[in-house]
């Protein structure tokens, strides 16, 4: 669903991969008008898989969904320039740029010269302009030597770009804020942001490099079980597992009491020198916890474990895989109003969402499905460029820009 909180802002957006992109549409299903401006026929990532039956990038619709495209000749210069007027067209919620190409022609510097006021934010790969992925950027992080039982001669990757998606919803704190200040202060913004700095940043304000800098031995691989705490997973007796977390105090009461676990856990407490209420010795004492567990869970369908742990308010989670989190989750379903079903074109009627935000009082709209690329292009010369029929046939005849 989206919202119109920043409707008549305007967003050019010159972009590719996922953080860009992503934050282009999360300013789009808070109402900006995102122009995406790609290669006729299509960038580097229009043709990414996975692919519909009909050839459609399911990844680049993803992404893409709210925003208008143009298609251009970037590589002419007249293409460049059209794109440089897009951006600094004139109008107060106009000049914003979003980009994570690294061009010149596209710099701060040159299109500031146009327009005092402009926003641009560039994402980077590192802070010193050289060039990183998300994958490049995690590899660094020590998570894949502590993830499951990662270590550093057998790293373990999982296969969320988390570094992209923070980057992402970063910038588009960073647009707003920029937005925010120039309606105060008539003053724009150069916002540079490097995708290794979202995720070195995070570690940070994890407590992650502190921990590696001040303390001995350094983490390593605990499987599947929750660090500082207790958690893991366990199997039912009908093939499924189960996430189990009790960080709380009253997570960890409500657990055992669901297990029936009271008075062993007891005597394990004075016979070990345990006190399982303490977060520390449930984590230290986990691996004689875990056991317990395991035994009354592998004696249990999932079914009735979930019936068993909600009526005793356990915190838990069973595994699925995306196929079965859409057909047994009714959170992820007509149920949630964050869902909807929408057509896009080349991939056909799917289940999609806007943003999760939520504004009490603010009416959500529906979800708009993602263009192809230049479905837009004289829409958007006509009414940012104020071009008429005949210079928009021209640029067609000169192969300049392009339509669907």
């Amino acid at each position: 669903m989206n919202y119109d909180l920043l409707k008549g802002t305007r967003v050019i957006e010159s972009s590719a991969f996922i953080a860009a992109p992503l934050c282009g549409m999360t300013l789009a299903q808070l109402g900006a008008d995102v122009i995406r401006v790609d290669l006729i026929g299509g960038g580097i990532d229009y043709n990414r898989l996975p692919l519909s039956d009909d050839g459609r990038s399911i990844y680049w619709t993803s992404l893409n969904k709210a925003k208008r495209s143009v298609a251009i000749d970037l590589r002419s210069g007249e293409g460049r320039e059209l794109i440089q007027n897009l951006v600094c067209a004139p109008g107060e919620q106009s000049g914003v740029l979003l980009t994570n190409i690294g061009v010149d022609w596209l710099s701060h510097e040159v299109l500031r010269a146009r327009r005092a006021d402009l926003i641009s934010c560039t994402i980077e790969g590192n802070f010193d302009g050289s060039t990183a992925v998300d994958y490049t950027v995690n590899c660094a992080t020590g998570y894949p030597v502590i993830t499951g039982n990662g270590s550093e001669d057998r790293p373990v990757n999982h296969t969320l770009p988390a570094w992209d998606v923070i980057c992402a919803n970063q910038a588009a704190t960073a647009v707003i804020a920029a937005l925010g200040r120039r309606y105060r202060e008539r003053v724009g913004a150069e916002i540079r942001l490097a995708l290794s700095d979202s995720a070195f940043s995070t570690l940070s304000h994890l407590g992650m490099l502190t921990e590696a800098e001040l303390l001995e031995p350094e983490r390593t691989s605990l499987g599947n079980y929750l660090y500082g705490a207790f958690g893991k997973d366990f199997a039912t007796s009908d093939g499924r597992r189960v996430m189990v977390v009790a960080i709380s105090s009253k997570q960890w009461t409500s657990l055992i009491k669901a297990c029936g676990l009271e008075d062993i856990i007891g005597g394990l407490q004075q016979t070990l020198g345990f006190d399982f209420r303490q977060e520390k010795d449930r984590f230290e004492g986990r691996e004689i916890i875990a056991p317990l567990i395991a035994r009354w869970c592998s004696a249990r369908t999932l079914a009735q474990i979930e019936q068993h742990f909600k009526s005793h308010g356990v915190t838990y989670g069973p595994y699925r895989t995306v196929r079965q989190l859409l057909e047994e989750d009714n959170r992820v379903s007509l149920e949630n109003p964050l869902f909807e079903y929408i057509e896009t074109e080349g991939v056909g009627q799917h289940l999609s969402c806007g943003t999760p935000l939520r504004f009490f009082g603010q009416q959500r709209g529906h979800v708009q499905s993602a263009p192809v690329v230049g479905q837009h292009t004289d829409e958007v010369l006509a009414d940012v460029l104020g071009f008429d029929s005949h210079q928009i046939a021209r640029l067609h005849d000169a192969k300049v820009v392009a339509g669907p």
